[in-house]
């Protein structure tokens, strides 16, 4: 059986976490471009653009800290550009967590507002690739975390 603490790598959490995070980023961004320019306004076009550079940065960093991780180096970056902000103040993990709440509003925001109707075929896949790692992941974590409690369980009676 896999050792549970593979599950906790920066590997892992960059690949299953990070980059469909990133996705869902750089998709919105896209959206709020295009809904910008239909409905002629550009501030959301603006807007639009600093969220796909920022989704990008963050893409960026959970790639380096996932190949920093399997040279054994991960602590050297942040997963995203918040938690790496958060640093600087000594709370990482609470900016890492802000930029969760973020995601997750985005999600909602493009599930609930109908946008997501105006995705091409690709970015739709991209956004069901997203969504079925994010999730099956966590479904996976969750089943081998209670399999080794059942185990243990199994021991001590």
């Amino acid at each position: 059986m896999m050792n549970s603490a593979f599950f906790q790598t920066p590997f892992f959490l960059s690949l299953t976490i990070g980059v469909p995070f990133c996705i869902f980023k750089i998709l919105f961004g896209v959206l709020s471009v295009r809904v910008g320019e239909s409905e002629g306004f550009g501030p959301l076009q603006a807007a639009g653009f600093v969220i796909i550079i920022w989704a990008c940065a963050d893409l960026l960093m959970n790639m380096i800290r996932a190949s920093l991780d399997l040279m054994g180096n991960s602590n050297e970056i942040e997963f995203c550009t918040l938690a790496q902000a958060g640093r600087i103040l000594k709370a990482p993990a609470v900016f890492l967590a802000l930029d969760t709440v973020i995601t997750f509003a985005i999600i909602c925001f493009v599930l609930w507002s109908g946008w997501i109707v105006r995705f091409v075929q690709i970015e739709s896949y991209l956004w069901y690739f997203a969504t079925t790692l994010n999730l099956i992941s966590l479904s996976l974590v969750g089943l081998y975390t209670e399999l080794i409690r059942y185990q243990d369980l199994k021991k001590s009676t």
